[in-house]
This record gives C-alpha cells, structure tokens and sequence, in this order.
C-alpha cells in the first residue's frame, strides 16, 4: 500500500484546507510540513524564532535525534506564510512562541493535526489518509523526482541512517535515463551487434 501523497493530492489537500476554519493557518501548515518534510512532533513544535524572515531560513530542529538543519525558505511557500503571520497577530493569543498555535495559545497536539489532515483528505477525495508523515514521504520522492541525490535528501530530511533515504531514490526511475550516455553507448556497440547478429 502506497504510504506517501503525489503531489497531486498535497494541492488537492492545501484546497481543500483553503475552504475551511483557520484556513490560512492549515494551509501552510500543510504547505510547510511538505516542503520541509516535517514529523509531527516537528510541525507541532515549530517555534516562531526558528523563522528568519529577512534571510529567508528556518530553522528545522529535527526529533529521532536526527540532524537539525537551517532550510531555506522558498517562493512557494512565502505567500502562505505571510498571510498566516498577519492573520495570526488578530488572534486572542497571537503572542503565543508557537509558529501554528491552537485557540487557546498552546501548540497544536498530535490528535488535533491528525484530525486536521484526516479532515481536509476526506473532503479532498484522497484515497490514503493524509498525516504529516505521508507529506514527509512525498517530499522526500519529490526531491529525488527533482534530481536530489540521496545523501542531500538525507540531510534534508534529518535522516541518521541513509537506509531510511535509500527507498526515495531507489524507486525514482528517472535516475536511469542517463545510464547509458552516447560515449558509452559507442563502446558496447560491438557487443551489441555481434548479439543481434547471431
């Protein structure tokens, strides 16, 4: 059973977030949590001051006692964050240290994001049910979709052990493409010839 979302349904899943209550602050919680492949335990513990708005960095202080790293902050995701800060100072507790705060001000549980995601996936039509670590997953095959060599999406992701990375790359058939390049394809001619001539 496929355990990650295409990137196909995270848009269909931010829409659905987009129509709902709080829908700036699901939106790029959801955003976030994909682009910077995030745990749970991660998103719900994002503090305000990890953010770096004038460099355009955030701080990811990874859990598992994988490696913490300083991500950039990317064009896609800038728009949604603003619009999520602004409205968050009209909040009772808009002072709160966490970057997605619940009403009450504290950081938003496991079960509550949970309930979020499971929420927005059903009104989407997602097949799988959505969680931060399904987006975790979807990050990780769209970087190495993108190219990304499995040591650099290890460190993206925090990962200690590369077995935990291997399976994004491994499973991305365009990695291939380029195996057999035109100065390599020149000396196994001869051997292809010779097969085809018997």
């Amino acid at each position: 059973m496929r355990k990650y979302l295409t990137r196909s349904e995270v848009e269909q899943l931010v829409q659905a977030a987009g129509q709902g209550l709080n829908a700036r602050r699901n939106v790029c919680m959801i955003t976030m949590c994909f682009i910077h492949g995030l745990r749970v335990s991660e998103l719900c513990r994002l503090q305000l001051q990890q953010l770096d708005l004038k460099g355009r960095t955030i701080y990811i202080q990874r859990s598992k006692n994988g490696f913490s790293t300083i991500h950039p902050l990317i064009s896609a995701e800038l728009p949604c964050l603003m619009a999520w800060l602004e409205e968050r100072k009209t909040w009772s507790h808009g002072d709160s240290e966490w970057l997605f705060p619940s009403r009450k001000g504290g950081p938003l549980t496991r079960q509550q994001v949970y309930h979020i995601f499971t929420q927005y996936g059903k009104i989407a039509g997602i097949s799988i049910v959505p969680h931060p670590h399904t987006l975790r997953h979807a990050c990780g095959y769209a970087l190495a979709d993108r190219g990304a060599d499995t040591r650099l999406i290890q460190d993206y992701l925090g990962h200690k052990n590369i077995q935990h990375t291997v399976i994004y790359t491994a499973a991305n058939s365009q990695r291939f493409i380029n195996v057999w390049e035109e100065q390599q394809e020149s000396s196994i001619q001869p051997i292809l010839s010779s097969v085809s001539g018997r």
